[in-house]
């Protein structure tokens, strides 16, 4: 079923490409587009082609994934939003998610020299090096906006950088409850962004309370950084991460054990927010609150955990977590956690998001994190088996947690037959397609791309997806081809990691060729952190043979029409993270 999936998402990609773009990858679209938002929905429109690449997808989807990237950046270019090849300016929720693109095309194939120069280019401009985009102050240790990109910190946003969110916004509750003639008390009160003289004033409060300063969603930008470290392993990068994560977990302890949603200018809590350490951009109030910030606080602390094999950086997420518990309520006879707060203290009441909690036990694999886990959002073996997709195809990681600690026999088969449903739904969708493109909304391919990945990610890779606002691929085992010296799965080989712990993760592998023998090769971790110490060949509960490994990589000799499950011990974190290739002499 695996390899179906793979064929067919060979195919999918092909057809998909083909109704949708122009000879040169460009999208089959309007000619010009406002406002600053849109990069980021061109390039997730494809974003799944490198990562698809990296499970076992063919050298042509990864040849069209550099392609469409080339293309989406040229366009957007064209529509004023991209500037040297980067966005010029937007937040990092956005950025984050057109930048997993670029770290997908990196890892795949880390040695292309231009995405080489690009990630150093990029990198550049977010740790002060960059004097036409000095968006990172590494004397404060700070972010200098929260809107940044190719063309430096935004200081003040216009009316023409919200044009087209305008009436998506006018359906969110308000950023702040006081802005001038237009005060409420009910904080989900909504106001109306296509009111000209209401969005006048929704502006002037959010450039006065804002811009300029720091907010926790920067943090997402440490993936595009540790991506350059990935590739060159230049020491600049680590130290930048570290110091970083720590400013804000420096600043956390200085508000009381609260991470602050809003830095000023001269580093200071609520310096432009009358002193409140709530109501920044993506922050505890607007738009979504804790589920933001807790994801920011995850990437930054796993990013940092990855370069300095510090598991304690994971403390800053962790931290947040216990909070916002702590301040739960009784509803209903079930406990709530706050999910916002304002000037009425916390409010936005409900279940702790298991997402969050599943990130931080993957990497942690402390066993203090699963009860978090088990406490919170209910027995995992009551979560539902259905394995929902969401924004551009991410998978759900809860039936893959239950799976992998024994409550659930049928995740695989749910895997499957979740991802062949969506593509079918996708594919009915693109050929009843017949809307005019001056029609489309900016994410109308995003939301019909059939190559959907992340359930053979989680399958084969023993984690969860990458969180999808800019996070990295934390997972416990990739996959290499050694005949043909390229990243995924080899022709006709599956895989399934069907359990990890602290220090194992047992995987069945199987060459579905009846005629001809394969080899794969298997690194402890995506980027080679992790070092394999042995190696068990595992029968039903019995093992029959064991193997002593010291080494980052194995490979595996598979005879036609044979499987075998390997139990694999390994020390976590222990090397330095890289994008380069094990060695297949």
């Amino acid at each position: 079923m695996q390899r179906y999936l793979i064929d067919q998402m060979n195919q999918a990609a092909i057809e998909f490409v083909r109704k949708y773009t122009r000879e040169d990858g460009s999208l089959i679209w309007r000619d010009e587009w406002p406002g600053m938002d849109g990069s980021d929905d061109g390039y997730e429109s494809f974003l799944s082609f490198p990562l698809f690449y990296l499970i076992g997808g063919s050298e042509h989807v990864l040849s069209e994934g550099q392609r469409l990237w080339e293309a989406v950046t040229s366009q957007f270019t064209e529509y004023g939003q991209v500037h040297n090849e980067y966005d010029g300016y937007y937040d990092w929720m956005h950025h984050g998610e057109s930048g997993t693109y670029f770290y997908y095309l990196c890892m795949a194939d880390p040695k292309h020299a231009e995405n080489l120069k690009r990630a150093e280019k990029f990198s550049k401009m977010y740790i002060g090096e960059d004097p036409e985009a000095p968006n990172y102050d590494p004397e404060l240790r700070m972010m200098r906006s929260p809107i940044n990109g190719s063309r430096g910190p935004c200081f003040e946003m216009t009316a023409e950088d919200w044009s087209t969110h305008r009436p998506i916004l006018a359906h969110y509750p308000a950023p702040y409850a006081d802005i001038p003639g237009h005060e409420f008390d009910d904080p989900g009160t909504a106001l109306d962004w296509d009111d000209d003289v209401v969005f006048d004033a929704i502006l002037k409060t959010m450039n006065a309370r804002m811009v300029p300063g720091d907010v926790p969603l920067n943090l997402n930008s440490t993936s595009l950084v540790a991506n350059s470290f990935m590739l060159t392993g230049d020491e600049k990068y680590r130290r930048h991460i570290t110091d970083y994560v720590t400013a804000w977990k420096e600043r956390t302890d200085q508000n009381g054990g609260v991470t602050p949603d809003n830095i000023g200018p001269s580093g200071k809590i609520g310096e432009r927010m009358n002193g409140n350490w709530w109501g920044g951009y993506y922050g505890w109030r607007w738009p979504h609150g804790a589920h933001i910030v807790s994801e920011s606080l995850l990437i930054g602390g796993q990013n940092a955990a990855l370069l300095t094999g510090d598991l304690s950086h994971l403390d800053l997420p962790r931290s947040q977590l216990d909070m916002l518990w702590s301040n739960r309520i009784e509803e209903d006879g079930e406990q709530r956690a706050p999910s916002k707060h304002g000037a009425q203290g916390w409010y936005g009441y409900g279940r702790p998001n298991p997402n969050h909690y599943i990130h931080l036990y993957s990497l942690s694999q402390d066993e203090d994190d699963l009860n978090r886990i088990e406490e919170r959002c209910g027995p995992i073996e009551q979560w539902p088996k259905s394995s929902g997709f969401f924004k551009s195809g991410t998978h759900s990681p809860q039936h893959w947690l239950a799976a992998m600690l024994g409550k659930s026999d049928t995740y695989a088969q749910d895997a499957v037959e979740t991802t062949l449903g969506w593509m079918n739904h996708r594919f009915d969708e693109i050929r009843n397609d017949d809307w005019k493109p001056d029609e489309w909304d900016v994410h109308h391919w995003q939301n019909l791309n059939p190559v959907i990945p992340e359930g053979l990610l989680q399958m084969t890779m023993g984690s969860p997806s990458p969180i999808y606002h800019g996070g990295l691929m934390h997972a416990r085992i990739r996959y290499f081809d050694p005949d043909q010296a390229r990243s995924g799965l080899p022709q006709d080989v599956a895989a399934f990691v069907d359990s990890v712990t602290e220090d194992s993760a047992t995987v069945q592998l199987v060459n579905t060729n009846l005629s001809q023998a394969r080899s794969v090769s298997l690194q402890a971790g995506a980027f080679g952190e992790h070092q394999f110490t042995q190696s068990d060949v595992v029968e039903g509960d019995e093992t029959s043979s064991t193997c002593t490994i010291d080494s980052n990589a194995l490979s595996v000799e598979l005879p036609p029409g044979t499987e075998i499950r390997l139990r694999l011990g390994m020390n976590r974190l222990v090397n330095q993270p890289t994008y380069a290739f094990p060695d297949f002499s």
